[in-house]
Parts: structure tokens; sequence; C-alpha cells
């Protein structure tokens, strides 16, 4: 039986690109939310550091989340990341405890 997962990733802007970053990853929300097998995707942006963004993600199964990283739209952004990201995304899994 599969079970959920939860997905905590960071981004964090290059200087002077913090609104490109945020309307990026804005468009990632609406289609991913239709996917099957989401149950929740919310972005975030941090109150302190404008260019810092986090999504907190709940997905039925890693079968689901392993679909949505092929989905066209994450792959399309996975291309620019380079020109956009000031280094890599911090992806962490965790499983519910309580």
């Amino acid at each position: 039986m599969s079970k959920m997962l939860t997905v905590v990733a960071r981004v964090r802007a290059k200087p002077g690109k913090e609104e490109q970053v945020r309307e990026a990853l804005m468009a990632l929300v609406e289609p991913t939310r239709k996917e099957a097998g989401c149950i929740n995707y919310d972005l975030h942006r941090s109150q302190e550091d404008a260019a810092l963004f986090l999504f907190h993600e709940n997905w039925i199964s890693r079968e689901a989340l392993d679909k949505h990283l092929q989905m066209p739209y994450l792959q399309e952004l996975g291309a620019k990341a380079e020109d956009l990201f000031d280094g890599p995304v911090e992806v962490t899994l965790w499983d519910n405890v309580s």
C-alpha cells in the first residue's frame, strides 16, 4: 500500500530575479494542483528574505510525486533554474508521524 508523502522544497532567487522567480513558481501552482495524486501544493515566501521561497506539498504516494517531476512545466522551469535560482533547489521528503 502506498503512503502519503510530504515534500518541502526551498528555492532562493538570484539577486534581482526575485519577482521573475515568484512568477515562475506561481505558474506551477494551478496545473500541479490539478494533477492526480496532489493533495496540496502551497507556495510560501519568507517574511524575512524576499528571495527565499518554499513549497509545502503533499502527495498520495511517491509514484504520484515521480509523475509530477516529469511534467513538462516542471521540466521547463528546471531548464531556466541556472539563470533564476541562486543555487540548487533544496528538497526534503517527509513521512507524517502524528
